[in-house]
C-alpha cells in the first residue's frame, strides 16, 4: 500500500508542480542573496572600515590612559561590546564567564572582535561583539523561517490540490465510462480550461452512450424479428424426407437459434443487475439436479461443499452460465482425457464455483481474450470446434451482474474457468 501511494505520488502532475515551485523559491533565494552579498561584500567592507576604526578610537580615548575598568564595564553594560584590557597594572575582561573556545586572542583574527588598541603605557585593549543576547536568536529565527516555509509548502499543495481536483472527476469519469456506466456525468466545479475539458468528455460520453443504445436496440429487433423467420424455416424443414440433408440442415437452424438466443441474452445482461430476476436458492442443492438434468450422458465429476449459505440468485442466468462453462469444458477436454471436475465451495466472503477439464488447455495469448464476444482461440472457426465465441462473454456478464467475476486460466494439466459469487 505505501510502495502504491509512493508511485502515485511520483506519476502526480500536482506533486511535480509543487516541487517545481518549492525549487524555483528556494533557487531564487539564493541566487539573489549570493549576488546582492557580491555586489555589495567590496564596498560596503571599504566603507564601513574607516568608521569603526574611528568608533573604536573614541571608545579607546574614553576608558582612558591608563585603562579604567570602571570605565569599560561601563561601556560594556551601556553598549553590546564585548572589553578585554591586559596591560602589566590593568587585566579585565567584560565577560570572564564566556566558554574558553570563545576567549580566542584578538590577534587571530576571531570575528568577534572589532579592532585592538594600545596605549603609551603598555596596555592592549580590545573590543568585540557582545553576542550572548543573540544567540538564542538566530535559532528562533530560523525555526519561524522553517516553520513559515512549511506553512506556505502546505498551502501551495492545497492549491495545487484545488487546482487539479477537475483532472480526479475526469479520471473517475472516465473509469466509468469505460465500464459502461453512464449514469452520473463528471461535475463540473470550475468554469476554466479544464471545466471545458469535463464538459466536452461529458458530451462525448453522452454520444456513446446514445450510440450504444441505438445499436442495442438495432440488434435486438434484429434478433427478434428473425425469430419468428427461423421458427417457420425449423418446422419446413422437419417435413423434409429423413437423412444427412434434413440433419445437416436442422443442426445449421439450431445453431442460427442458438446465436439469436444468445445475442439476445448478452445485449439483455448488458443492463447488469438491472436484467436480473434474483430468488433465494441453494446451490448445493440444485446444482446436481442441473447437471444431471442437461449432461445425463456425459461424465462429470461434482465435488460440492455441504451446508453452503444461500444466495440470491437469477436461477435461469446461472443455468446458462453452467451451461456454457460445461459445453466448453466437455468440447475442449479431449475425449481421452479424464472427466471434467465441477466443484462448488465456499472461499472467504464468496461462493466460488470452479470447472476444471483436462484438456491441452489455451495459449498464453489468446486467455486475456477468451471472454470477449465472438473472440475464438481458432481463427478458422471450423465446425468441429463448435461455438461462434458468445459462451464465455454470456458467462462473464452473468457472473458480472450478480456483482461477481469469472476467471480464466490454465490449470496445468488442462483449463479451468473461475466463477466467484459474494454472499
Amino acid at each position: 500500500m505505501i510502495r502504491q501511494r509512493l508511485a502515485r505520488l511520483r506519476r502526480s502532475l500536482g506533486m511535480r508542480l509543487l516541487g517545481l515551485f518549492v525549487l524555483l523559491g528556494f533557487a531564487t533565494v539564493l541566487i539573489f542573496s549570493a549576488g546582492m552579498q557580491r555586489a555589495l561584500s567590496g564596498s560596503w567592507t571599504e566603507l564601513i572600515r574607516p568608521l569603526v576604526s574611528d568608533y573604536v578610537d573614541r571608545l579607546a580615548a574614553e576608558i582612558g590612559n591608563p585603562p579604567d575598568p570602571a570605565r569599560a564595564q561601563a561601556l560594556a553594560q551601556r553598549l553590546p561590546l564585548s572589553i578585554r584590557i591586559e596591560g602589566p597594572r590593568v587585566q579585565f575582561d567584560s565577560q570572564p564567564d564566556r566558554p574558553a573556545w570563545h576567549r580566542h586572542d584578538p590577534a587571530d583574527g576571531n570575528a568577534d572582535w572589532l579592532r585592538v588598541r594600545s596605549t603609551a603605557d603598555g596596555h592592549r585593549i580590545s573590543f568585540g561583539i557582545d553576542g550572548s543576547g543573540w544567540q538564542q536568536r538566530p535559532r528562533s529565527i530560523g525555526g519561524l523561517t522553517l516553520a513559515a516555509l512549511l506553512l506556505l509548502t502546505a498551502a501551495a499543495y492545497a492549491y495545487v490540490r484545488r487546482l487539479f481536483r477537475p483532472l480526479d472527476d475526469i479520471r473517475a469519469g472516465a473509469q466509468r465510462y469505460g465500464r459502461g456506466d453512464f449514469a452520473q456525468p463528471i461535475p463540473l466545479r470550475r468554469d476554466d480550461e479544464l471545466g471545458e475539458l469535463a464538459a466536452q468528455v461529458n458530451t462525448m460520453a453522452s454520444e456513446l452512450h446514445g450510440m450504444l443504445d441505438a445499436k442495442r436496440a438495432l440488434l435486438l429487433a434484429i434478433s427478434h424479428e428473425l425469430r419468428s423467420p427461423l421458427t417457420r424455416a425449423r418446422l419446413n424443414a422437419e417435413l423434409v424426407a429423413e437423412g444427412e440433408s434434413r440433419d445437416a440442415l436442422l443442426r445449421d437452424l439450431g445453431e442460427m437459434r442458438d446465436l439469436i438466443t444468445d445475442l439476445l441474452e448478452n445485449e439483455r445482461l448488458a443492463a447488469g443487475h438491472a436484467a436480473l430476476q434474483c430468488e433465494p436458492t441453494d446451490l448445493d442443492e440444485l446444482l446436481p439436479g442441473w447437471v444431471a438434468e442437461s449432461f445425463a450422458a456425459r461424465h462429470l465429476t461434482l465435488q460440492i461443499e455441504p451446508g453452503l449459505p444461500t444466495l440470491q440468485l437469477d436461477r435461469t442466468r446461472i443455468r446458462l452460465l453452467l451451461r456454457n462453462l460445461i459445453d466448453n469444458a466437455l468440447r475442449h477436454g479431449g475425449a481421452a482425457a479424464a472427466p471434467p471436475v465441477l466443484s462448488l465451495r465456499r472461499a472467504g466472503n464468496a461462493i466460488e464455483l470452479t470447472l476444471h477439464d483436462f484438456g491441452p488447455g489455451v495459449a498464453p495469448q489468446h486467455l486475456a481474450h477468451l471472454a470477449e464476444p465472438f473472440y475464438r482461440a481458432d481463427a478458422a472457426r471450423q465446425r468441429s470446434t463448435g461455438g461462434v465465441g458468445l459462451g464465455l462473454a454470456l458467462c462473464r456478464l452473468v457472473a458480472q451482474a450478480h456483482g461477481g467475476s469469472l476467471t480464466l486460466r490454465n490449470a496445468e494439466p488442462g483449463f479451468e474457468a473461475l466463477v466467484r459469487l459474494p454472499l
